[in-house]
């Protein structure tokens, strides 16, 4: 069963083009007679140009369409084509279980690791199971259960940040959200073991924070990384959510910014039109840059890694 693609505002033109695709090929099934391969060909090949050309000039706004796109593949999609033999844990031991944030144990490319992984969910019912990906306290006090168990038996930790931040409701308060993600942090910086956070859509504030404090700081190209979403930033700058884009501009959350800033160390390429139309290849150049990140800390000690995990984010401005 094809599945309906759902198009942005500034892919207008291209949805256009593809909607006449599908008009010609329905027109053929029905009508055999008629050849249309040429046509289809053509237009198909317009479409592919004008998505390209819209894609090689994305503005920060427009990626951050693109990193909230419904169909964009997910923490679990990642784990079902990265992690073999996955085993979720749940629960922090002291409260709950919150399913914002997936976490367990598996193996990557046959290598025993914890993975952590911030889930929106992709239908009414699982975004609402997994709270849209905005964790409570006991999400963050799960995380840091998890990463302890890992630098216990020595496991690299893999964190798969998606999330528009943590959750702001007053029971999350009540229970300690700011400490929640602070001693998250505190955990990301005290492990032995080298961890490693793939920013895949969205990492909003200290909700990502919380799980990207690691090693290697890798990024989707068209995923965004900030302290706010532009939305929030325009209404405490402006008191106008209408200029979200000027403050999506203003804040350099895009990928090719916080590279060049030093902010994160890696941008992972995603095919033209967005991860969501290429899933597996997305999905692959993930566990590549993964892979390869992992092995600069192969043979370093605990303490090693410690070290460079620290400097890496005390020289973050310095060379600005």
């Amino acid at each position: 069963m094809t599945v309906m693609r759902t198009y942005l505002d500034f892919e207008k033109p291209v949805a256009e083009l593809e909607a006449k695709v599908e008009e010609l090929r329905a027109l053929g099934a029905r009508d055999g007679a008629v050849s249309i391969s040429e046509e289809v060909g053509r237009l198909e090949a317009k479409a592919a140009a004008a998505l390209s050309d819209i894609y090689a000039a994305l503005t920060p706004w427009q990626k951050t369409q693109v990193a909230r796109h419904p169909q964009r593949p997910h923490f679990i999609d990642y784990c079902a084509g990265l992690i073999t033999e996955f085993t979720p844990m749940a629960g922090d031991r002291a409260f709950a279980e919150d399913e914002a944030i997936v976490g367990g144990l598996g193996r990557f490319n046959g290598r025993p690791v914890c993975v952590l992984g911030q889930e929106k969910g992709s239908t009414t019912e699982t975004r609402l199971r997994h709270n849209f990906g905005m964790a409570k306290p006991e999400g963050y006090r799960k995380a840091v259960r998890l990463m302890e168990l890992a630098d216990r038996f020595r496991l690299p930790v893999l964190a798969f940040v998606d999330t528009a931040g943590a959750f702001p409701g007053i029971e999350a308060e009540e229970r300690g959200q700011a400490e929640a993600i602070a001693r998250s942090t505190e955990a990301c910086l005290a492990l032995g073991v080298p961890n490693i956070a793939l920013v895949i859509g969205e990492g909003g504030s200290g909700g990502a924070i919380a799980l990207a404090t690691a090693n290697r700081v890798l990024m989707l190209e068209h995923a965004i990384y900030g302290v706010i979403s532009p939305e929030g930033a325009a209404s405490i700058l402006w008191r106008d959510q209408g200029r979200a884009a000027d403050a999506a501009t203003a804040m350099k959350i895009t990928a090719q910014d916080l590279l060049r800033l030093g902010i994160i160390d890696t941008i992972v390429p995603e095919a033209t039109g967005g991860a969501h139309r290429g899933r597996e290849a997305a999905i692959a150049a993930a566990g590549a840059a993964i892979q390869s990140a992992l092995t600069e800390f192969d043979g370093l000690s605990s303490d090693e890694i410690r070290d460079r995990r620290a400097t890496k984010f005390l020289e973050i401005g310095r060379k600005l």
